[in-house]
């Protein structure tokens, strides 16, 4: 190719043209040195070719600039505006561009939007408004998508929104989310390979079906590990053969939760995992057996928070591990947030005498905020005048010490 450029470029160089065989300039050159006359001849040509150029972001056919116009008409900042230019150098004129921001605008997005849109998928403003977007969104229209809905599925996949087989991808996609485009648009937002993998995710659906799961529970894995639907069919059979290793049957209630606790894992790391949690708790093979098909999410966790949250329970409320195991959700809630903070509201009471029976620490630990408040604190108000308080402030993530446990007036 440089080769090609050079003999063209030498061959204009050469080739004497009206400019240069005139008679002023035959004058000129016949008064003038040898090497001033080859100069001269050499800038003239050059004159030429550079005055033949057409400028950056100008289309050659017609003059549109179009980087000016994703600049000034489409938002684009000038680097967008470079980077996207070269795949809008066929355009003639603005007048489909913006026939397609019409378009856009009418569907109710901003500029900001619009901005987003185009440096995401320049090719957009080429898409035909009245053979191509409108039936589109009529299509959508009659799936029950409405003009927020395709405006937020514009912003995610423009690129796919201009394919005409959206319709038909949604038309299979809404049922399987309970017929909400609000679930459907969240996953596709987690996973816009959603839209592309249509035959793939049949296969998976198909087979995660025969595996018990119904259609809300695969809603929800395409929102919790959204890879695990697009991925290839012998990848979800091995995660399902996982699971049931872990001694999860398929359709039981725990096999979802467990499926999520093994994607994309494999036999080497879940062993480590295993390892881990013998090491951390004590655990035997046996209670190992006996944690994980009760929460194999614990798989998921971190060892960091496996070892703080089990220190917390054995040393600080004295847990025995044979306990944890045969309820190891306690090792999936929050230290900070939940645990910690109910351990010392109860351990007050303990010590204060407000309590009629100790409470077990697994429902002290495992029910909901609502039930530890009426349970815990609000028959205490008068006794102890800031223990709501301070209990707040420690979910809030203030150290344990800062709970003015001798602060408090005991009637």
């Amino acid at each position: 190719m440089l080769r090609r450029r050079g003999r063209v470029l030498i061959r204009k160089l050469s080739t004497p043209s009206a400019a240069t065989t005139s008679p002023l300039h035959r004058i000129i050159c016949a008064a003038a040195p040898p090497q001033a006359h080859a100069r001269s001849c050499i800038l003239s040509s050059l004159r030429r070719l550079i005055s033949g150029a057409t400028a950056p972001g100008i289309s050659p056919t017609s003059g549109f600039a179009v980087e000016e116009y994703l600049v000034d008409t489409c938002g684009l900042t000038r680097p967008q505006a470079l980077k996207a230019s070269p795949k809008l150098s066929h355009l003639r004129s603005a007048a489909n561009p913006d026939a397609v921001l019409a378009f856009l605008a009418g569907r109710g997005l901003s500029g900001a939007d619009v901005a987003a849109l185009v440096a995401k998928d320049p090719k957009f403003l080429c898409t035909k408004v009245d053979k191509g977007l409108s039936p589109i969104v009529t299509g959508l229209s009659g799936l029950g998508l409405s003009d927020p809905d395709m405006a937020r599925l514009l912003s995610l996949a423009p690129h796919k929104f201009r394919c005409r087989s959206i319709v038909a991808k949604l038309h299979y996609y809404l049922p399987l989310f309970g017929g909400s485009s609000e679930k459907l648009l969240r996953a596709i937002n987690f996973n816009t390979n959603l839209l592309c993998c249509k035959r793939r995710v049949e296969l998976n659906v198909a087979f995660l079906r025969e595996c018990g799961l119904g259609d809300p529970d695969i809603a929800k894995l395409c929102s919790s590990i959204p890879r695990m639907v697009t991925t290839n069919l012998e990848r979800v059979q091995t995660m399902v053969a996982l699971t049931e290793g872990l001694g999860v049957s398929r359709g039981s209630g725990m096999f979802r939760h467990a499926l999520s606790a093994v994607a994309f894992l494999d036999e080497k790391k879940i062993a480590a995992k295993v390892d881990h949690l013998k090491k951390t708790l004590g655990w035997s093979d046996v209670e190992v057996s006996i944690a994980l098909p009760k929460a194999p999410f614990l798989l998921a966790k971190s060892n960091e928070s496996l070892q703080h949250g089990s220190e917390f329970l054995i040393s600080e409320v004295g847990l025995k591990p044979a306990y944890i195991a045969r309820r190891p959700v306690l090792l999936c809630y929050s230290l900070e947030g939940r645990m910690r903070p109910r351990y010392y509201v109860v351990k007050f009471l303990k010590e204060n005498g407000l309590l009629k029976r100790d409470p077990s620490y697994y429902t002290v630990f495992k029910e909901t905020e609502k039930y530890f408040v009426e349970k815990f604190i609000c028959p205490h108000k008068e006794a102890a005048p800031h223990l709501a308080e301070d209990y707040a402030a420690a979910c809030g993530g203030e150290v344990p010490a800062r709970f003015r446990f001798t602060d408090y007036f005991i009637c």
